[in-house]
């Protein structure tokens, strides 16, 4: 059996990160930019009220108190997106809303809390310093100063960041397309009714929705049967729209019903091997089609195939995107039972994983470790690694867990 490493080092191989593209901010959120971004203005592009209030000179306002407060003309009104040109006069204030300009001449803004709130004069009964709710102009970046560098993942402030520095578009690589297709007669689609000896299907939701947990834009197939023609026909049109590829099921390490296998057997270069673990020990990867896409071919088990997913796939997306992959995430915690494991393969165990210092976490197994047993995996946070040479640690022994997304 090979190992997990060497499967991984295999995997990661064969993919290249997709290219960068232009794309609109509406496109951009969860790609990854390919060059830095610096600013172009200053941001905010010009001074500006912090508050609803009055712009004043804070000198005209220094001695106000509530016993003694200060009474200035209000020369008008400025709101946000008001374009003119307006001057303060020493002794006098305008109305002044969050986000207008500031008048020239002002140099503090006196919150409407701290007035009568009058609009042909004011009532101020608090001094305020200068600079008090001004938003200055380059006080958030300046022109040239770095705002993203190349290889960041565009989250939802670093989507509204460019669109605050003017940008329309971004070079960046964008969200994988991941289509993901599950194979079995036994197989209904979620929400139908069942017959004896059917069970409704689980894998291509839950792997779809773990692909978009890593960042991928995923659809899954509708349920295929177990047959060969129907399987190589989905994936041949699933290709036309997808960057990387995910099949469960009909994978095993034989039987005449291992129908993504039969289909496989004549579309590109897929690798079918057992791999040094459990659950997860069937695997299979290549690369199909005219593109050369990516494929990744599942255990049918739900939790071999996500454990699968965690440890081969997750990596690969991190690839396509061109960043560093996060890895395996794990730390070091003690164990709160017993263990045993089979000898000569890696065991992923789903545990419970405490609060606490990586030094004094601890994480207890599950009860249920059976690879078709989803509702165990679900009360998971982490798995614990038993080393392929090992077949029992006892509690209080300290192992290395995968902490699970």
């Amino acid at each position: 059996m090979d190992s997990v490493e060497a499967h991984l080092a295999d995997v990661l191989a064969a993919i290249r990160p997709l290219p960068a593209r232009e794309l609109s901010l509406a496109e951009a959120q969860g790609a990854v930019l390919e060059r830095a971004v610096a600013a172009r203005w200053p941001l905010p592009p010009f001074d500006n009220s912090a508050m609803d209030g009055y712009a004043v000179l804070a000198s005209d306002v220094a001695g106000a108190t509530e016993g003694s407060p200060v009474t200035l003309p209000v020369l008008g009104e400025i709101a946000a997106g008001d374009t003119g040109a307006h001057e303060l006069r020493a002794g006098a204030c305008f109305r002044i809303m969050t986000g207008a300009a500031m008048p020239a001449g002002a140099d503090a803004v006196v919150q409407v809390e701290l007035t009568d709130g009058g609009r042909e004069q004011v009532t101020i009964s608090a001094a305020v310093p200068a600079g008090a709710s001004v938003r200055y102009r380059g006080g958030d970046a300046r022109p040239g100063d770095l705002l993203l560098e190349a290889g960041s993942t565009l989250g939802p402030v670093q989507v509204g960041l460019l669109a605050a520095a003017g940008h329309g578009t971004v070079l960046a690589r964008p969200r994988p397309r991941v289509t993901v297709l599950s194979a079995g007669n036994e197989l209904v689609e979620p929400g139908q009714p069942l017959v004896p000896g059917q069970i409704w299907e689980s894998n291509s939701v839950m792997l779809a929705a773990a692909a978009r947990a890593a960042g991928c834009a995923a659809t899954r197939h509708p349920v295929l049967r177990d047959d060969t023609g129907e399987v190589l026909a989905a994936i041949k049109e699933a290709l036309a729209g997808a960057d990387l590829l995910i099949t469960s099921g009909g994978v095993s390490m034989g039987g005449e019903h291992d129908v993504v296998k039969a289909a496989l057997s004549t579309l590109g270069t897929v690798t079918f091997r057992k791999v040094a673990m459990q659950p997860g020990m069937p695997q299979g990867f290549g690369t199909v089609g005219p593109d050369r896409t990516p494929i990744f071919t599942l255990p049918g088990n739900p939790v071999s195939a996500y454990v699968s997913f965690q440890l081969f796939v997750g990596p690969a997306i991190d690839a396509l995107l061109g960043r560093p992959s996060a890895g395996l995430r794990t730390r070091r915690a003690v164990l709160t039972a017993d263990v045993r494991s089979p000898a000569g393969r890696r065991s992923l165990l789903r545990g419970v994983l405490g609060p606490g210092a990586a030094q004094v976490a601890q994480v207890a197994p599950v009860s249920g470790q059976a690879s078709h047993q989803l509702a165990s995996l679900a009360r998971a946070n982490a798995l614990i690694i038993v080393p392929e040479p090992v077949t029992a640690m006892a509690a209080g022994e300290t192992v290395d867990v995968l902490e699970l997304p």
